[in-house]
């Protein structure tokens, strides 16, 4: 049914979200947000209890699909990919059933801007996080405006002007994990905690989240995507992604 995601029910309540785009380290084009947001409303209408959102083969997701960059082509091109991306995250947000996130490998870019997205998450051991958009000359344009509400103002800023690394235990330490465990654990962890959450009376689940994620429109949006559209464009942004496309080959 999708290119980009298998959807499995390891229970009756419980549903499985896997990104199965593996060989390219699950690393997120225009086609995987629209799949993602049929994604959460098909759950929607499943009426699930929770769900789990893991990667498949060993990366959760590596990020934006940097080598599809080019087919965007002008500033309106990158404003509509941009607000693609937003809405797609948003609807993770928005979805009526708690999503978890089972960060199984690295985390980066959009990937991290996923789990900041997801309303809990659990990290194997060997999973890693960055915001890897000052690389590649841009910023992460939701991880600025949804960072700050989940982990800080400080954190976002380490994060979002280094490019830096964070490996599992550090995340928990600033509050982007809830959990990290062996990576044998991490499927049968984040399955159990839907479970946990399943059973629990589900209109009091859906209206807690739909509560505690009342703030999901921020002010900020519309600067956001002109800034990071704006980036697209600079010559520092077409170097850096020429480089990192030639170390590719």
């Amino acid at each position: 049914m999708y290119e980009h995601f298998q959807i499995s029910h390891p229970s009756e309540r419980v549903a499985l979200v896997t990104m199965n785009r593996p060989a390219k380290l699950n690393a997120m084009n225009r086609e995987f947000f629209r799949e993602l947001m049929a994604v959460m409303d098909q759950l929607d209408s499943l009426s699930v209890g929770a769900a789990v959102i893991t990667g498949a083969g060993r990366a959760f997701s590596a990020g934006g699909d940097i080598g599809s960059f080019a087919e965007l082509g002008d500033i309106r091109a990158y404003r509509a990919h941009l607000r693609l991306v937003y809405e797609a995250f948003h609807r993770v947000e928005k979805a009526d059933a708690p999503v978890i996130a089972a960060v199984n490998g690295i985390a980066y870019g959009g990937g991290t801007e996923l789990v900041l997205a997801c309303d809990l998450a659990v990290a194997s051991r060997e999973a890693r996080f960055a915001f890897k958009e000052p690389t590649v000359g841009l910023m992460p344009g939701y991880g600025v405006i949804r960072g700050p509400e989940v982990i800080g103002k400080r954190a976002t800023r380490l994060l979002a002007l280094t490019g830096r690394d964070v490996d599992a235990l550090g995340a928990k330490e600033l509050g982007l994990v809830d959990e990290v465990v062996a990576p044998d654990e991490l499927l049968s962890f984040a399955l159990a905690l839907g479970e946990e959450i399943a059973a629990q009376p589900p209109l009091a689940v859906r209206v807690a989240k739909q509560f505690i994620n009342r703030h999901q429109d921020v002010p900020g949006l519309p600067e956001s995507i002109e800034a990071t559209a704006l980036l697209f464009t600079t010559d520092d942004h077409k170097t850096a992604v020429a480089r990192f496309l030639t170390r590719k080959q």
